[in-house]
C-alpha cells in the first residue's frame, strides 16, 4: 500500500516521526568511514544520514560521459526531477527501517505558501518554530537540529564542502541564513507558471533549457533566477548552499515538494514524454529515460522506474490546473486529495 507524504505543517505527526527518523540516521554508525569516501585527514566513521550527504555531493561533481558540459549526475539537466525522486525513496525507506513504521510517508515544505507571504515575515514561519526545524544562525540554536559544544548527542554537520568543493571531515552546527542571498521565497504564482509549461524538457538539455524541468529545477527564466528549486536552497542559505546541502534536514522537505510540483505536473499532461529517450546523443549518457542513473547507495535506477510510483506513495494534495475528479474548479491551488 502507498504511504502518504503529508504538508509538515499540518500534520504533527508527520512532523515528529520526521524529526525522530532523521536524528535516529544521523547517530546510526555502521561501519562507513570517511576513508570509504575518499576524505584524508583523520579518520573517522559517518552515520547513515552522513552517506546521504555524500551520495549527492558526489553526484554534483561527477559528470559522464565528459561532454556533459554543465550537466552532472543528478542537476543541471533531465535527470535532475527522477534522481532526486530516486534519492527520496532511499531515504523514506531508510526512515521506516529506523521508525519501525512501514507507513511512514515524508513530509514537504509547501514553500510557496511561505512565499506568498509578505517578505518581512518569512523568516518567521512556522517551518522554523522551535518544535519544527527551529531558526537560522551559525550555528542553528533553536530546534532539534540546534548544536550545543557540550552535548555530544546534538546536531553535528560531519562532513561538507571546503572553498574548493572537496569533501572534507569536520564537527560543527548546522548553519542558516535566511534572506542573505535571495531576498524571498517563490510564490504560488511561480509555481503556477512552472505548472504552465508542457514540454518536460528541451535541447540542449541544459540550464539553457526551455521547459518544465529547467524552470523547476530554478535556472530559468534568466530575469528572476534563481527561482523554484534554486532560490529556496539560496533564501535557506548557509549549509544549503554547497553540494552537501542535505546537511539540513530542510533539504529533504524541500525536494519532497519538488517532487509534489512535478507529481502535479505529470497528472496535468499525462501524455508529456520523459525525454530525452534512449535514442538521444550518448553525450546524454545518465540523462536518458533508460540510463542508470548515478547511486552510491543501491542498485542503480533508471528515470523510466522513476515515472510512475503510485505504489511506492502519495500526496495527501497536488497543484493541478485542471479540475481533477471530485474537486471543484479552481485553477492553481485546486487540490486533489487522497
Amino acid at each position: 500500500m502507498a504511504v502518504v507524504r503529508r504538508n509538515i505543517l499540518h500534520d504533527a505527526a508527520s512532523r515528529d516521526l520526521y524529526i525522530r527518523g532523521v536524528r535516529l540516521l544521523k547517530a546510526e554508525f555502521l561501519g562507513p568511514t570517511t576513508a570509504d569516501l575518499g576524505i584524508g585527514g583523520q579518520q573517522q566513521q559517518v552515520s547513515t544520514y552522513d552517506l546521504f550527504v555524500a551520495w549527492h555531493h558526489i553526484a554534483m561533481n561527477t559528470f559522464t560521459p565528459p561532454s556533459q558540459g554543465d550537466r552532472n549526475a543528478a542537476h543541471r539537466g533531465p535527470v535532475f526531477l527522477p534522481w532526486h525522486r530516486f534519492m527520496l525513496v532511499l531515504l523514506e525507506l531508510q526512515l521506516q527501517r529506523v521508525l519501525d513504521d512501514e507507513n511512514f510517508g515524508l513530509p514537504y515544505w509547501d514553500w510557496s505558501s511561505d512565499g506568498d507571504l509578505p517578505v518581512a515575515q518569512q523568516p518567521d514561519a512556522p517551518l522554523w518554530a522551535g518544535d519544527v526545524l527551529g531558526g537560522q544562525g551559525d550555528p542553528v540554536t533553536t530546534g532539534p537540529f540546534a548544536f550545543d559544544p557540550s552535548d555530544p548527542d546534538s546536531w553535528r554537520v560531519l562532513i561538507d564542502t571546503d572553498v574548493q568543493g572537496r569533501l572534507r571531515g569536520t564537527n560543527r552546527g548546522l548553519r542558516r541564513q535566511f534572506a542573505a542571498n535571495a531576498p524571498d521565497l517563490p510564490t504560488n504564482a511561480d509555481v503556477d507558471a512552472a505548472l504552465d509549461l508542457d514540454a518536460y524538457d528541451r535541447s540542449p538539455w541544459s540550464t539553457t533549457s526551455n521547459g518544465f524541468r529547467n524552470r523547476l529545477e530554478g535556472w530559468r527564466p534568466l530575469n528572476t533566477a534563481p527561482g523554484l528549486h534554486n532560490r529556496v536552497h539560496v533564501w535557506v542559505g548557509g549549509d544549503m548552499l554547497p553540494s552537501s546541502s542535505p546537511n539540513d534536514p530542510v533539504f529533504y522537505l524541500n525536494h519532497c515538494n519538488v517532487d509534489r510540483i512535478w507529481a502535479s505536473w505529470q497528472v496535468r499532461y499525462p501524455e508529456s514524454a520523459y525525454v530525452p529517450t534512449g535514442t538521444a546523443s550518448a553525450a546524454l549518457t545518465g540523462h536518458r529515460v533508460d540510463d542508470a542513473m548515478f547511486s552510491l547507495l543501491s542498485t542503480p535506477a533508471t528515470p523510466r522506474q522513476m515515472l510512475d510510483v503510485g505504489d511506492v506513495y502519495e500526496y495527501d494534495a497536488l497543484f493541478v490546473t485542471a479540475e481533477p475528479a471530485g474537486v471543484g474548479a479552481g485553477g492553481l491551488g485546486a487540490v486533489r486529495t487522497v
